[in-house]
This record gives structure tokens, C-alpha cells and sequence, in this order.
């Protein structure tokens, strides 16, 4: 037996991995360097990381710089309790940058361990709010097919994607779901209106079916993410705005994949022209060097919060908030990518991948490419004039993803289509690289 095979055996006896079954991790990569846009496995074969890990590797792996921003803190004080009555400096400074970089009526942050408790968050700050405002009625909380906000109990309730949800029902109650805006497939009902007025407007049905009295907030990522990369219709997000206001409805953003750089600005709303009430984010906060998340709440929810008797105070907390080393890689992390320009190279690499792989829309099998910035979806349908999808039986998903892996391109396919996020460090050539493996996987396929 090979030392790579005794690790394998070793891993399926002791580890449980996310989104675990045993039949899909009998061969599992070994992962054991990465540099920039590049990640090399056991066994010395490189990939190129499609998906910058999980969404979430936005400067690049192999940042000598965040491993001693880490160490030197570490040295000096690794950790202490931010509970009230206790702070530390890097936390302190990590909240006063957010507030230079994140919509200006956000000024004031919580910090979480990543993006589930960042949602958890969310949720209970709004119910907190709507207490505060006298209207404890308003509990409920509207979300959208096809959005991924985690995998907690309640962010699992306001996630879109039912595969999440069987064998953990029931639900917490006071969860609903309306459809995406899914340009490629939004059927519009009323045809007078644009197709984003009318998805949005899904929204309004959903709050009168429901009582505006009863609910709390809505919560959407900007572009929906692991759903398929989905961004929606130009004018959907004004509406939606328009819509939370006429009900007193919360918008909550979820940013913990959008933010930080990744569509080619620093927070996905700012492309709609519109500002949150909560945004919560997560994974390129650090780059996924170190786990970090949190949210920032608007300045009339701060004055809430500020405002309220002792007895009544936001009891909300969790050990690691303000973590003060993870809180010192951010800052460093969020150094990198204002040094190096990579907001304004996401948007321009960004540009580059959709336009090499809209190029792959001529092929008998890609129905839609999408994204904006560095993040990118490819749609494979088996009839493009119906937008018909393949059988489970062609197994399109797995056999693509194995495709692609064998090509030097190591990334997500889900629903059979290719998901693409790579580091926002990634080169032109590496982007060139990248759409010509999509298109030679994709034409592999037959």
C-alpha cells in the first residue's frame, strides 16, 4: 500500500467531510501547496483552482505575508474574548476599514467564524430589530430558490437548494421561498412588466400571502452562487428595494461570496445602485486563510442596538467574534488586494473569461454562459432550442467535472454547469487556459 492509499484509508475511518457520503470520497485529491491561481495535489500534479477553493481563496494561495501577519500576532496575543467589556486592536481596525470599503449607511459590524453564523446573525438581528421597534410580530423571513446562505438549522431553512434539506426536517418554522430571477429560465407572468420588475415582484406576493406585519427580512446574495452563478435582470434589485421599504421589510445582502473584490467591486449590490439594511460576508474577508465572517448592520439598526434598556440588550455572541488574529489577516489580506489592484483586475479578467467563454455558446451544448467579474457559470442543456436538461442517466455533472480535472482545472460542476471563481490574482493567460479547458471538457463529452 502507497503512503498516498495508507492516507486515503486513514482519512475514511476517521474523518466525516461536508456534504459526506463514503461512495464519493473513495479516490479524494490530497491537497498539499497552491500558489497564486495554482494548486498542486500528493502526487505533484497541478491544477488550476477554478473555484479559488471554495469562493473564498480571493488573493491567491501560497501569501507568505498573511501566514507572518498571523505568526506575529499569534506571538503577541493569538486570541482574547471580545465580549463587551473587552476589544483588541485588530478588531477595532478591521471594523473601521469595512466601514471605508462596505455602502455608507453601514457602519458598524459583528464579527462570526464564517458565512453560516454569519446568516444566523442576520436572522436574529432582524427579529431583534423589529422587537425594538415595538412590531414582534414581524419574525418571518423570504428567501429565494436557488440561494445558498449555509447549513445551520435556520440558514439551512432560508437556503434554496432542497437537496439540504431532507434528512434534517423538519425546518425551522417562519422560512418561505419565492423563485429566482433566473434569466435564462424566469418564466414571466406578466409579460408587460421586464422580467426583473416581475421577479422581483414575486417578492411582494410572497409578503401579502404572508402579512407584512409578520416579516422580518429578505434575504439574497447579489448573485446567486452556488445555485449556478446567477446574476439577475439589471432592474430586478431597485424593485426589490423599493418593494422592502413599502412593507418595512429588512434587505439582507448576502455577501460572503460576492464581497471583498470578487464581481469587480468590493460588495456585488454596489452594481445594482442600491444599499442593504444587514449585509453579511465571510470567506474573502481572509481569503480563507483564516475563518472569519460577520455582519454590518445599517446606522438606524446600530441605534437600536445602542439604544435599548440593559435588560433588553442584543444577546447575541459567540466565542471567536472579533477573533484578534484572524481579525490581523484580514486587515493584511484586505492590504493585498488595495495594493494590487485586484477589485478593478477582477473586473478585467472578469470581462475576459465571460467573453472567451461565451465564445463556447456556438457549441450544440452550452444553453447560457453568465457572471460578472470573476465569477462565471457555463449552463450545458441537452436541447438548446427548449432549454431542455440532460437525464440523470447521461451523468453530465461528474463525468464534465472529470473532464476538466484530467485537462488541469479543478473546479465545481453543479447541475451540469461549470462553475468558475478563480483567485481575483489569476492571470490573463491562466483565464485563457481556463476557457480552453471548459471548451475542450465540454466537447470530450460528445
Amino acid at each position: 500500500m502507497t503512503a498516498e492509499s495508507k492516507l486515503i484509508q486513514s482519512d475514511l475511518a476517521h474523518l466525516i467531510h461536508p456534504l459526506y457520503h463514503p461512495s464519493g470520497h473513495q479516490s479524494p485529491k490530497i491537497w498539499v501547496e497552491g500558489t497564486g491561481a495554482v494548486i498542486k495535489d500528493i502526487e505533484g500534479n497541478t491544477y488550476l483552482d477554478g473555484l479559488s477553493s471554495l469562493w473564498n481563496v480571493n488573493v491567491g494561495h501560497g501569501r507568505e505575508e498573511l501566514a507572518q501577519v498571523a505568526y506575529n500576532q499569534m506571538k503577541q496575543l493569538a486570541y482574547y474574548s471580545t465580549y463587551t467589556g473587552s476589544t483588541n486592536l485588530p478588531a477595532i481596525q478591521l471594523a473601521e476599514k469595512i466601514s471605508q470599503l462596505i455602502y455608507p449607511s453601514i457602519n458598524h459590524f459583528f464579527f462570526t467564524s464564517g458565512g453560516g453564523e454569519s446568516t444566523e446573525s442576520s436572522i436574529k438581528t432582524a427579529r431583534f430589530y423589529w422587537k425594538v421597534k415595538g412590531k414582534p410580530e414581524k419574525v418571518k423571513f423570504i428567501s429565494r430558490m436557488r440561494g445558498y446562505h449555509g447549513v445551520t438549522l435556520a440558514a439551512m431553512s432560508a437556503t434554496g437548494l432542497t437537496a439540504y434539506w431532507p434528512m434534517f426536517e423538519p425546518r425551522v418554522p417562519g422560512f418561505v421561498h419565492i423563485e429566482s430571477p433566473y434569466p435564462y429560465r424566469f418564466v414571466n407572468p406578466t409579460p408587460e412588466l421586464s422580467d426583473g420588475v416581475a421577479a422581483a415582484n414575486l417578492l411582494e406576493e410572497a409578503i401579502l400571502r404572508e402579512g407584512p406585519e409578520t416579516v422580518a427580512g429578505f434575504i439574497a446574495e447579489p448573485i446567486q452562487g452556488a445555485g449556478g452563478v446567477i446574476p439577475p435582470q439589471d432592474d430586478y434589485f431597485k424593485r426589490i428595494r423599493e418593494i422592502c421599504d413599502q412593507y418595512e421589510v429588512l434587505l439582507i445582502s448576502d455577501e460572503v461570496i460576492t464581497g471583498f473584490g470578487r464581481t469587480g467591486r468590493w460588495f456585488g449590490l454596489e452594481h445594482y445602485g442600491i444599499e442593504p439594511d444587514i449585509a453579511q460576508f465571510a470567506k474573502g474577508i481572509t481569503s480563507g486563510y483564516i475563518p472569519l465572517g460577520g455582519i454590518g448592520v445599517s446606522d438606524a439598526i446600530s441605534e437600536a442596538i445602542n439604544t435599548v434598556a440593559p435588560e433588553k440588550r442584543w444577546m447575541h455572541a459567540f466565542t471567536y467574534s472579533g477573533h484578534t488574529t484572524a481579525c490581523a489577516v484580514a486587515l493584511a489580506n484586505i492590504a493585498i488586494i488595495e495594493r494590487e489592484g485586484l477589485v478593478q483586475h477582477a473586473e478585467e479578467q472578469g470581462a475576459r473569461l465571460i467573453a472567451g467563454l461565451q465564445e463556447l455558446e456556438e457549441m450544440p451544448h452550452v444553453g447560457n454562459v453568465r457572471g460578472k467579474g470573476l465569477m462565471a457559470g457555463v449552463e450545458l442543456v441537452a436541447d438548446k432550442a427548449t432549454k431542455e436538461l440532460f437525464p440523470a442517466s447521461a451523468n453530465i455533472t461528474v463525468r464534465l467535472g472529470n473532464e476538466l480535472m484530467q485537462r488541469g482545472l479543478f473546479t465545481r460542476v453543479f447541475n451540469d454547469t461549470v462553475l468558475l471563481a478563480p483567485p481575483l490574482c489569476t492571470t490573463p493567460e491562466q483565464i485563457d487556459q481556463i476557457v480552453q479547458i471548459v471548451g475542450e471538457s465540454i466537447a470530450a463529452l460528445g
